[in-house]
């Protein structure tokens, strides 16, 4: 699928017109990608890349044009169950156009701080990448978000349930802090050979802040999988722990009615027994019985209480 942009006062508008300057194949089929190879020449093995969700970012000199391939992260499906993924855009900026490919339709070029006063091409580059890292940063808040809840249905349950739930998110990290990484790479590049590709000073700029940005989203990034990692262990140890209250407490219930039990076998043996023929037999062994389970729990008592001292 193709859409088409053009940059007005300052902005990204879609457009219909033949000669828009920004170009986006959102999973281009056959005669799109024959397009973009034939008639812009884009390398076959570039183009794929750009498709490809676990290519790694980097910057390339063609002919007639520059290829960029940067990290993005995918928008979440409930059916992930937890697990946030990145996804890959490629950019090919020629002299007049910009042709970008992505494989799966996402919103690029919404209103906000971060695609704000574009005046060039190199500019919607830039912006792209910004806003690639503010999205990574909403993302880890959504991480830290969900770890506070998920802390809380740990320290309770006694389910692998949530404790999976928070593997798979620490799995989300390391995809994340691979994907800002690879970023990074790319920014460096971009950096330093600033001067062949030919950006202004505002440009320049705008790239010290990216790489400013994209290193602290990284830092806290990597906070997160260190917590997350580090904590792993506990949380299973609390896991277990309330297993074991609950088997505990389960063994007490069921000691507590053998007590009674035994005496009840004890004189329903079929046997002669005293007070056979007594009257207030049954209320005398039911008596025996009860007396016998607060003496159990009595008894219990005192040894969990020293224990504990």
């Amino acid at each position: 699928m193709l859409k088409k942009y053009q940059i007005i006062n300052e902005k990204i508008v879609e457009s219909q017109e033949e000669n828009s300057h920004v170009l986006v194949f959102v999973n281009p089929d056959e005669n799109e990608k024959k397009f973009l190879i034939d008639q812009l020449k884009v390398d076959e093995h570039t183009l794929n890349s750009a498709l490809d969700p676990d290519e790694l970012s980097r910057l390339e000199f063609e002919a007639n044009h520059i290829a960029m391939i940067f990290k993005f992260p995918k928008h979440y499906s409930g059916k992930n169950q937890l697990l946030f993924k990145c996804g890959t855009i490629g950019a090919f900026v020629f002299k007049d156009t910009i042709a970008i490919v992505l494989s799966e339709d996402i919103n690029l070029f919404f209103n906000g701080k971060q695609l704000s006063k574009i005046t060039s091409l190199y500019d919607v580059i830039l912006k792209l990448l910004y806003r690639a890292i503010y999205h990574f940063l909403e993302h880890l808040k959504v991480f830290n978000v969900i770890a506070d809840k998920l802390e809380q249905k740990i320290s309770v349950s006694m389910e692998n349930k949530y404790l999976l739930n928070l593997f798979t998110l620490e799995k989300s990290v390391v995809y994340y802090l691979n994907a800002i990484h690879s970023n990074a790479v790319l920014i460096e590049k971009l950096k330093n050979n600033a001067a062949k590709i030919g950006l202004s000073q505002d440009q320049m700029d705008l790239l010290d802040d990216i790489l400013v940005e994209n290193n602290q989203c990284y830092k806290q990034a990597e906070i997160y999988s260190n917590i997350f990692a580090s904590l792993m262990d506990a949380r299973a140890s609390i896991v277990s722990n309330n297993l074991n209250v609950l088997m505990k407490t389960l063994t007490i219930i069921t000691i507590a009615l053998m007590v009674p039990t035994l005496v009840v076998s004890i004189f329903s043996m079929n046997v002669k027994i005293p007070m056979e023929d007594f009257f207030h037999a049954f209320s005398i062994i039911i008596g025996i019985a009860i007396l016998s389970v607060i003496t159990f729990l009595m008894i219990l008592r005192k040894v969990i209480s020293k224990s504990i001292k």
